[in-house]
C-alpha cells in the first residue's frame, strides 16, 4: 500500500476527479478576459487609488496579495465599514456568480460594483472616464486595447457628480447623470465596463492549482511513492473524511472544491440581534436587474449560456439566508471565515459544522442537508489538516504590485500567460 491509509476503489476514483484544476473557463461576456494588454491595465487600475472619492481607496485594500487577496478583517473596509467579509481573489475566474449573494454573473460586472458603492470606492463613472481621458499614459494603454475612446466632452460638465443611483432618484448624482445626453451616458458607460473588462483580464490571472494535494494526485496516477508521501497521514485521513463521513464533497466539489453554488450553513450573524441577511434571495432579483449582467448590452456574448443563466434563475423563500460556497483551495490562508468572517481559524468552521452550536434556526424554507457531524477532536485536527494540503500560493510575484506604467511593453508580455 503506498498511501499512509487505506482508501477504497470508489474513493480513489473520487479523489482522481478531485485533480488537476484545469485553466480557468473562458468568459465569452468579455471579449479582452485574456488579452494580457487588458490584464496589465487592470493591474495598475487595481492598485491606483484615484478611482476612489478622495483618492484613498483601490481594489487591493480589500484584496491584498499579502493577505491571500482579501484583507483579514471579519468586514471589509473601504470608505466605510462594509457588511460582509471581503472575499479571496484566488481562484476567482473558476466562478458561475460573483459577491458572496451572487449579484453579478461576470468577473467583469463584479469589479464596477465597488468602484461606485459610497461605502467602498466612492467614486462615479463620470469622473473615471475623464480621469483615464485626462490621463497620457491610461489613454494610450485604454485606445491599444480597446480603440479610440468615445467623445466625452458634453459629459465634462459632470466629471465629479454623475452617475445612475437606481434607488434614489432624488439624489443629485442620479440627477445630474439623468441630465446628460443619452449618447454620453452611452460614452461613459462604454469606458466604465472596459475598467471592468480590464479588472477582470487582470484577476483572472490569481489562480490556484499546484497544492500539495495536487503532487499527491499525481503520485496516485504516477504509483510515485515520493508523491504521494507529500500528503501527510493527518491529510490523508482528512481527505477521507472529506469524501465520507463529513462528507464535505456534497458541497466543496470538483477540482476547484466548490459546487459554485448557494447554501445556508445557519451560521449566526457577527453582531446579533434580529438582522438577518437575505444573501442569495436580494441577490437573484440583483444580478437580473442588473445594467451590467451577461445579457446587458455591455456583454459580448448577451445570448447562449448568459441568456439562459439569467432566465432559468428563480427567486424562492429557499434562497433566503443562502451564501455562495468558496473554494477551498489556499482556504488556509484567507481567514476568517464565512460571509462576515464570523469564525477565526479552520478549526472553528469544522467545529460549526460538526456540533452547530449557537446556530441560527432553520427556517420554513431552508434546505435541511446539514446535520451536525459529530467529530472527535482528532477527526477535526486531520480534516483541518487536509484543507491546509489545498494551499498553493506560487501565482508569479510580478502581480501582486502595481506596473510603473499602465502600458504594456513586448518584454512584459510574458507575465500574463497562464
Amino acid at each position: 500500500m503506498l498511501t499512509a491509509i487505506p482508501f477504497e476503489p470508489a474513493e480513489l476514483e473520487r479523489i482522481l476527479a478531485l485533480s488537476p484544476l484545469e485553466a480557468p473557463p473562458p468568459d465569452p461576456t468579455n471579449a479582452w478576459a485574456d488579452d494580457p494588454r487588458a490584464a496589465h491595465l487592470g493591474q495598475f487600475l487595481f492598485f491606483d487609488t484615484r478611482f476612489s472619492a478622495g483618492g484613498v481607496v483601490s481594489c487591493a485594500n480589500c484584496h491584498d496579495p499579502n493577505a491571500g487577496w482579501s484583507d483579514g478583517l471579519q468586514l471589509g473596509i473601504g470608505i466605510d465599514e462594509l457588511d460582509r467579509h471581503s472575499q479571496t481573489l484566488w481562484n476567482a475566474a473558476y466562478n458561475r456568480w460573483f459577491f458572496w449573494d451572487g449579484r453579478a454573473d461576470s468577473m467583469w460586472s463584479q469589479a464596477l460594483g465597488p468602484l461606485e458603492d459610497p461605502r467602498e470606492h466612492g467614486g462615479n463613472r463620470t469622473e473615471f472616464a475623464h480621469s483615464i481621458a485626462a490621463d497620457e499614459e491610461l489613454r494610450e494603454a485604454y485606445e491599444s486595447i480597446f480603440g479610440d475612446l468615445p467623445p466625452l466632452e458634453e459629459s465634462a460638465r459632470f466629471p465629479d457628480a454623475a452617475r445612475p443611483v437606481a434607488d434614489d432618484p432624488e439624489h443629485p448624482h442620479d440627477a445630474a447623470w439623468n441630465a446628460m445626453a443619452e449618447e454620453d451616458r452611452r460614452a461613459v458607460d462604454t469606458v466604465f465596463v472596459n475598467m471592468g473588462k480590464s479588472l477582470a483580464a487582470f484577476e483572472r490571472k490569481i489562480v490556484s492549482r499546484h497544492s500539495r494535494f495536487d503532487e499527491f494526485v499525481e503520485g496516485l496516477r504516477e504509483a510515485n511513492p515520493t508523491k504521494i508521501r507529500s500528503l501527510p497521514a493527518s491529510a490523508q485521513r482528512g481527505l477521507k473524511l472529506f469524501l465520507g463521513k463529513a462528507n464535505c464533497h456534497l458541497c466543496h466539489q470538483g477540482p476547484n472544491f466548490t459546487d459554485r453554488e448557494f447554501h445556508n450553513t445557519r451560521i449566526a450573524p457577527l453582531r446579533g440581534g434580529d438582522a438577518y441577511d437575505p444573501g442569495r434571495y436580494e441577490g437573484i432579483a440583483l444580478v437580473q436587474g442588473s445594467p451590467f449582467n451577461g445579457t446587458s448590452v455591455h456583454s459580448d456574448a448577451p445570448t447562449g449560456e448568459s441568456e439562459t443563466k439569467i432566465d432559468y434563475l428563480i427567486q424562492t423563500g429557499h434562497n433566503w439566508g443562502e451564501f455562495k460556497t468558496p473554494s477551498l483551495r489556499n482556504v488556509a490562508v484567507t481567514a476568517p471565515y464565512m460571509h462576515q468572517g464570523q469564525l477565526a481559524t479552520l478549526h472553528d468552521v469544522v467545529r460549526h459544522y460538526s456540533t452547530f452550536e449557537g446556530a441560527t434556526p432553520i427556517h420554513q424554507h431552508a434546505e435541511t442537508i446539514l446535520v451536525p457531524l459529530n467529530l472527535s477532536e482528532r477527526e477535526i485536527d486531520d480534516l483541518v489538516a487536509f484543507l491546509q494540503s489545498l494551499t498553493d500560493e506560487s501565482a508569479s510575484p510580478a502581480l501582486s504590485s502595481a506596473p510603473d506604467s499602465p502600458v504594456l511593453r513586448t518584454d512584459e508580455v510574458s507575465r500574463f500567460r497562464n
